[in-house]
């Protein structure tokens, strides 16, 4: 029981650094990013993206966050997540020519943007203090290891923050890169493979939790047995005293 609670507490103390440290980035960094949240998205699946948008301008808040889905991508399902205060709307384009998926799908229309404006009253605040955060679910996702989410940031002064610019290959940021996602390898390229939300961690952690417990379990049964034997014992120890007394009266009586 100690050991679970331990490793219990130090999970919690891990998951709260990693959680602060995500945020912590998210928001120092000052740029607008996509982040994903537990299972990568797969080639030729769907997932859920969140576009963090933090304020870089001192004076003036965010009102409008517009993201581009690039057409050779050939998305053909998009939805955003309601976010209070803020109206979405997800724009659809017919492609120049069909495109097909990595499921051999055609493809003839595809989602080309989402975009959010901020309603009267409500803005990301000026300052880096604050940010938003911008769900949005897609696919069916292009067979690549990454995608581009090309982003447009307008400010109430009337501002406009485009974060378009690709990562070179050297992997040194440029000044206003492009929020990327990268995308794990379609599901059914792992059959008979651990379950696709299980990391290689999960996994392993996963025998000694079932020797822990198997270990107490055997502990537990043996303490048991002694108990049971220690009370025998104290039993038996209990009725020879007795009788030993009741010995002892007897012959001082016959004397």
């Amino acid at each position: 029981m100690a050991t679970n609670r331990a490793i219990t507490r130090a999970g919690f103390v891990a998951a709260t650094v990693g959680v602060t440290g995500l945020l912590g980035a998210g928001i120092a960094s000052a740029h607008v990013t996509a982040n994903v949240y537990g299972k990568q998205p797969t080639k030729g699946g769907y997932g859920a993206i969140f576009l963090r948008v933090p304020n870089e301008e001192p004076d003036a808040g965010t009102t409008k966050v517009e993201v581009t889905l690039k057409p050779e991508y050939a998305i053909s399902s998009g939805r955003a997540k309601p976010v209070p205060g803020w109206t979405a709307q997800v724009t659809k384009e017919k492609l120049p020519a069909p495109v097909k998926t990595a499921k051999g799908t055609e493809i003839t229309e595809a989602v080309t943007k989402i975009t959010w404006t901020a309603q009267p009253g409500t803005k990301i605040a000026a300052g880096s203090a604050e940010f938003q955060e911008f769900e949005i679910s897609v696919g069916a996702l292009p067979n690549l290891d990454q995608i581009e989410l090309p982003a447009a940031q307008t400010y109430e002064n009337g501002k406009v923050v485009n974060w378009n610019q690709p990562t070179p290959p050297n992997g040194e940021e440029p000044e206003h890169p492009a929020p990327t996602v990268k995308l794990a390898a379609a599901e059914s390229d792992h059959h008979g493979a651990a379950p696709a939300n299980a990391s290689h961690s999960d996994t392993e952690s996963a025998a000694p939790a079932d020797g822990t417990d198997n270990t107490a379990r055997w502990l537990g049964g043996a303490g048991l047995v002694v108990g049971a034997l220690g009370l025998g014992f104290g039993a038996g120890a209990t009725i020879r005293a007795r009788k030993t007394v009741a010995d002892a009266k007897a012959g001082e009586t016959s004397e």
